[in-house]
């Protein structure tokens, strides 16, 4: 039996992908030809309620199709996971196109009104970049039309970057930046949300999910002003 959908609740994707075509020949970091194989998501409400319905996705277009590109992947050391991922059943290896068409399914039943990410910008390059890629540009846009995005990452630095709890944490560890602000990276957030100063953030796409699914809860339950869509200024 469905479990009915309660429509008091506004519903959203949270999203994280992992990507190749980060590094060029000389070592540097690059972002705005990223493409995506490993794409995590998973149903969420806007108060970082999650409904069981997630999903891990390895895009095959990318990642077996495109051998040598995934070598440009910054974490091409887990390849070797992935594929033992896939044969457990643990991911599903699919098309960008079979990836997409869930996506859309699951916005379209739940009647989605946003989409979420940790430093959302380069999610939604990545995935506008996937679309434009396998389809020669025909199809330029990844989400369904009228998702607004949502980022944890501006969520954290309205909320948690204000708190003298959070400033102390990250001045004791180490964890600022060359002039000595706070740091707002998933891994450093979750650790101070979980108290748990030794995780390590998996960097791959449905782990990640979950850990910034407990950004936007944490920072939703402050009830603090925050700033959220991802176009904001």
């Amino acid at each position: 039996m469905n479990q009915k959908i309660d429509r008091r609740h506004i519903y959203g994707i949270m999203i994280d992908t992992e990507t190749a075509n980060t590094i060029t020949e000389d070592g540097k970091l690059i972002m705005n030809d990223v493409l995506p194989y490993d794409i995590g998501f998973q149903l969420i409400d806007s108060h970082a309620r999650t409904y069981g319905k997630k999903f891990s996705f390895v895009n095959s277009d990318i990642f077996t199709h495109e051998e040598e590109l995934m070598q440009s992947a910054y974490y091409a050391k887990k390849i070797p996971q992935y594929r033992k991922d896939i044969a457990e059943g643990k991911r599903i290896l699919a098309t960008t196109y079979e990836i997409r068409k869930v996506i859309c399914e699951l916005v379209k039943e739940y009647d989605c009104k946003f989409v979420c990410a940790h430093n959302a910008r380069f999610d939604a390059r990545a995935l506008n970049n996937i679309q434009r890629w396998t389809t020669k540009s025909r199809f330029r846009y990844f989400l369904p039309y009228g998702l607004e995005w949502w980022d944890t990452l501006k969520m954290a630095r309205s909320v948690m970057g204000k708190m003298p709890t959070y400033q102390r944490f990250c001045a004791e560890n180490g964890y600022t930046t060359k002039t000595g602000k706070p740091r707002f990276t998933a891994e450093i957030c979750y650790r101070f949300i979980t108290k748990d100063n030794t995780f390590v953030e998996s960097h791959t796409g449905l782990e990640d999910v979950e850990i910034e699914t407990e950004i936007l809860r944490y920072c939703v339950r402050q009830h603090k002003a925050m700033k959220k869509k991802l176009w904001e200024k």
